[in-house]
C-alpha cells in the first residue's frame, strides 16, 4: 500500500479520545479484599503469579514472529509454561490486554514503536494479540518503518520503526585530510550525530498518534563498536566532539536531542512513551563468552540482586545503568516512562536460549508468545492513566 493511499483518518484524529470509561474508586481482589484503584497503582511493584487458568492470547502461528523468538516451534522445553505466569501487581490488577476493546479504543490511530530490536518484540507481541480479534490486516509501512500493519476495520496502524541509537550513525574513516580526529590517531570507527535523527523515524513523531520509544542495547555492545578497534565517534552540530567522549555521555547527549526532537515534532495531542530498558540474563559471561539462560522459572528476589546489582559489575548491569541516564534526560519532558524493567528482571526463563539450534544463547529477546505480552498490558494501563 502506497504511502498516499493510507486509509482516511476520521476528522476526529487530531484528538486523542478517552483512553478508558472512568474507573471505580475501588474493587475487590479475587480474596474478597478492597485494594487501591488503578488509577494510585504502582505497575512496577508486584510479582509474578503462576496461574494454570491463563490463556495465551495468541500462538507460535502467527506469521509476525521472528523465527528465533518463536520458542514454541523451536521446541524450547518451558515455553508453553511462559503464557502461564501472570504480572500481579502489589496493590492492584492489571488487566489482560483485550484486543477488540483495544481496536475499538483506537480506532483511526497510528501507533508508531521506535527502536531497536527489543521494540520489535513489543511490537510483535501487540500485532499477533490484535489479530486473534481481527483477520482483515494489510501491510503497510508508513514514514519509512521498517514494518508495519492497517486493521482495515478500525482503521488502526501499528508501525516498528529501526533504529539501533536513535541518532543517525554510519562508518568513519581517516579522510587522509588532516581533521581534528586523525590528529587523535583516530583510523576508523561510528560517526554517531548527537542531534540528527535517524532517517527510519525521523518523520514518524509527526505521524503517529502514539509514540513508543526505546534505546539501551547498542550504547555498550563491543562486538558492534569495540573502544579501539572501531570506537563511537560522537559529533554535534557536524563537528567532532572535542575531547572524544564516552559512550555513556554520548548517550546523554543523543537523548536529550531525541527527547527534544520528538516533543518538538509531535503534534499536542499524541501520547509520548519512553521504554525502560529489557533487562539481559547471561549467566557464566555474556553472549560471545559462553554465557547461557537455562533457567526454567523466574528468579526470586535474592537472586535478580544478583544479577542487576551495578555494585556487582556484573554481566547484565546494562538495564539499570541505562535507565539512570533515561530516567535524568526525561526529568521535565512530556514523556511518560514507561517501566518494564522491574517486571522482567526475575524471567531469565523466557528468553529464546538456544531453542531453535542458535550458536550462542539468546538471552536478551523474549519468546513470543511470552514476557512482552505483559509490557503490552501495562501499555494499555499506562494509556488509561494518561
Amino acid at each position: 500500500m502506497a504511502l498516499r493511499d493510507h486509509p482516511k483518518r476520521s476528522s476526529q484524529s487530531e484528538d486523542v479520545p478517552s483512553l478508558l470509561e472512568d474507573k471505580k474508586n475501588g474493587f475487590e481482589s479475587r480474596q474478597g479484599e478492597t485494594r487501591r484503584p488503578e488509577k494510585s497503582c504502582n505497575y512496577s511493584e508486584g510479582t509474578w503469579i503462576y496461574d494454570p487458568t491463563v490463556r495465551s492470547r495468541y500462538d507460535n502461528t502467527c506469521k509476525e514472529i521472528f523465527k528465533g523468538w518463536n520458542c514454541i516451534s523451536n521446541n524450547k522445553t518451558n515455553a508453553r509454561d511462559l503464557t502461564l505466569w501472570r504480572w500481579q501487581p502489589n496493590d492492584c490488577d492489571l488487566s489482560p490486554l483485550d484486543p477488540l476493546q483495544f481496536l475499538q479504543r483506537f480506532r483511526d490511530k497510528s501507533i508508531g514503536f521506535i527502536g531497536d530490536s527489543l521494540n520489535r518484540n513489543m511490537f510483535v507481541s501487540l500485532v499477533c494479540t490484535l489479530k486473534s480479534a481481527s483477520s482483515e490486516v494489510k501491510k503497510w509501512r508508513p514514514v519509512r518503518a521498517d514494518r508495519g500493519f492497517t486493521f482495515l476495520q478500525y482503521n488502526l496502524t501499528v508501525a516498528y520503526h529501526r533504529t539501533n541509537l536513535l541518532a543517525r550513525y554510519g562508518r568513519w574513516s581517516d579522510s587522509g585530510n588532516g581533521g581534528a580526529l586523525e590528529s587523535l590517531g583516530y583510523k576508523q570507527g561510528f560517526r554517531v550525530d548527537v542531534d540528527v535523527p535517524e532517517g527510519s523515524w525521523d518523520d514518524a513523531p509527526s505521524f503517529h498518534d502514539i509514540i513508543i520509544l526505546n534505546t539501551g542495547h547498542w550504547w555498550w555492545a563491543p562486538s558492534k563498536f569495540d573502544p579501539i578497534k572501531s570506537p563511537m565517534l560522537f559529533f554535534e552540530n557536524g563537528s567532532p566532539v572535542l575531547p572524544p567522549i564516552t559512550p555513556e555521555l554520548g548517550l546523554d547527549m543523543t537523548l536529550k536531542y531525541m527527547i527534544a526532537f520528538v516533543e518538538r515534532m509531535s503534534r499536542a495531542s499524541s501520547l509520548k512513551l519512553f521504554r525502560t530498558q529489557s533487562p539481559r540474563h547471561f549467566e557464566g559471561g555474556d553472549w560471545n563468552e559462553g554465557g547461557s539462560c537455562q533457567r526454567e522459572k523466574p528468579l526470586l528476589p535474592e537472586q535478580v540482586e544478583d544479577f542487576f546489582a551495578l555494585e556487582n559489575n556484573g554481566t547484565d548491569g546494562e538495564a539499570r545503568l541505562v535507565n539512570r541516564h533515561l530516567y535524568k534526560a526525561l526529568k521535565g519532558a512530556s514523556f511518560r516512562i514507561l517501566d518494564i524493567t522491574h517486571m522482567s528482571e526475575s524471567r531469565a526463563d523466557a528468553h529464546p536460549s538456544r531453542a531453535g539450534g542458535k550458536k550462542h544463547d539468546d538471552c536478551m529477546h523474549w519468546c513470543l508468545p511470552g514476557v512482552t505480552d505483559s509490557w503490552n498490558d501495562l501499555l494499555v494501563a499506562y494509556l488509561n492513566n494518561m
